[in-house]
């Protein structure tokens, strides 16, 4: 019997042995870092070292491994990658105060002054915030300065304090399936632990998050070590942890893992990307009246396009052009534009105001009422010439896009008008006159006269 005990232990020792071995190798060009080498190799290197502390038996590790070696692959002659076995070298992580796992600081030229990586857990986003270290410290030798911290990477790591901690909804267990799995809306939850680092770090940034996507996405938060039913009925082993809920009617199994960055900007953009993948695109409305362009205007960018005559088209090719404002409508649907049209011609006042005279029809014009800007489409009226024009606009520069001023006040002066009817034009009749009602012999007496 003591044999087969000892034989048990040296098979779990041996089994355990061979999982830490296994988890970085010399060929990933990760460096593994321990008590002994971590002085001469991190703290007095000249270069930027990105170093993830972790334990082998942690499951965020081991899924981050994949991507920490392919960072490591692609980053290797510019920065350095390397490794710690927290489990084993707990006083080393103690300097550090490692507290959960996998935690990633960046050494950067103030080596005593790490920071916290925050963004995404993936070789593209680790990539990137090892490139910008990298960059950051060429840029402060350069200026000669005395080299300053690293970026962060992943948005930053300094902390928003803009929101409010009253927009993150408490969740427990009695809670937790009425008011998120019940629930129609979208939801990001956080499960975390008291005592967790990484969970402090998180919450002004979840706080931030959940007051600026108040009424589009709902953020709730979850202490996994006190609500232990449900974190348990969702697997969690390491904090913080963020679980993804779609909207719309839900189960336990529509959660989905949030792979984001830890940043109150990486969260919204990444809950808005989700949001706005379920929003219908927007109407290109016909104006018809003041109360359209009242509300086109009322956006970031109202969207104006003129189309040719009704008689030059016909329904068809108006048709036409109303797809293509609806599909570059949902192409740019997160951005929440207004999109309106009007025939070409119809109100010249208007035309004069956006310099449409002499472009022809179509034409297109954005204007930023709270900025009295407007700029022209010059390119072609074709989904290729919009996006261009559109994303041009976006970025605030580029060939052939000019802002002017506003100075008129025709936006405010739209006449009512009927909607068009979705009929092909039809040619004016013309008049029939009835020359009965003419004498034309005495109009022949009175010229001889």
């Amino acid at each position: 019997m003591f044999r087969r005990v000892m034989l048990f232990l040296a098979l779990v020792t041996l089994q355990l042995l061979v999982s830490c071995a296994a988890f970085y190798s010399p060929g990933d060009n990760v460096v593994e870092l321990n008590p002994t080498n971590f002085q001469h190799k991190v703290i007095q290197s000249d270069g930027i070292w990105l170093v993830e502390f972790y334990a082998p038996w942690c499951g965020h590790c081991q899924s981050l491994a994949p991507a920490w070696k392919k960072a490591a692959g692609t980053l290797k002659g510019v920065v350095n990658v390397g490794a710690v076995d927290a489990d084993s070298h707990k006083q080393l992580a103690g300097q550090y105060g490692i507290r959960g796992f996998p935690t990633i600081k960046i050494f950067g030229a103030n080596k005593n002054q790490p920071e916290d990586y925050q963004g995404a857990r993936s070789a593209d986003a680790i990539i990137g915030a090892g490139l910008n270290a990298a960059n950051s410290l060429v840029k402060s030798r350069q200026s000669g300065g005395g080299g300053g911290s690293s970026s962060g990477g992943g948005g930053g790591s300094g902390k928003k304090t803009g929101g409010s901690s009253d927009d993150v909804v408490k969740l427990t267990d009695s809670n937790f399936e009425e008011t998120v799995i019940n629930s129609n809306d979208m939801w990001l939850v956080e499960f975390f632990a008291p005592w967790c680092g990484h969970c402090k770090n998180l919450a002004p940034h979840w706080a931030s998050a959940a007051t600026e996507l108040k009424g589009k996405v709902k953020l709730g938060a979850l202490d996994a070590t006190a609500e232990t039913v449900t974190a348990s009925r969702f697997g969690i082993r390491g904090y913080p942890t963020i679980k993804f809920f779609p909207s719309g009617p839900k189960e336990f199994s529509s959660a989905k893992e949030y792979d984001g960055g830890r940043t109150s900007g990486d969260i919204v953009q990444w809950a808005m990307n989700h949001y706005t993948e379920l929003l219908p695109a927007p109407e290109a409305h016909e104006l018809t009246g003041q109360e359209v362009m009242d509300e086109c205007t009322s956006k970031q960018l109202c969207i104006l396009s003129f189309l040719p005559h009704i008689l030059d088209t016909g329904a068809a090719g108006r048709n036409d052009y109303i797809a293509l404002l609806k599909e570059m409508g949902n192409k740019y649907k997160q951005k929440s534009w207004g999109w309106v049209w009007l025939e070409g011609g119809a109100n010249m006042e208007l035309e004069a105001a956006l310099g449409i005279g002499g472009f022809g029809y179509p034409a297109m014009a954005t204007v930023n009422a709270r900025k009295k800007q407007y700029s022209l489409l010059h390119g072609a009226f074709s989904q290729t010439g919009i996006n261009e024009f559109l994303r041009t606009i976006v970025a605030g520069r580029g060939p052939g896009v000019t802002s002017h001023g506003l100075t008129s006040d025709a936006l405010t002066k739209i006449p009512t008008s009927e909607p068009w009817d979705g009929q092909d034009g039809a040619l004016p009749e013309e008049e029939d006159y009835d020359l009965s009602d003419f004498d034309m012999d005495a109009d022949s007496d009175k010229d001889e006269l």
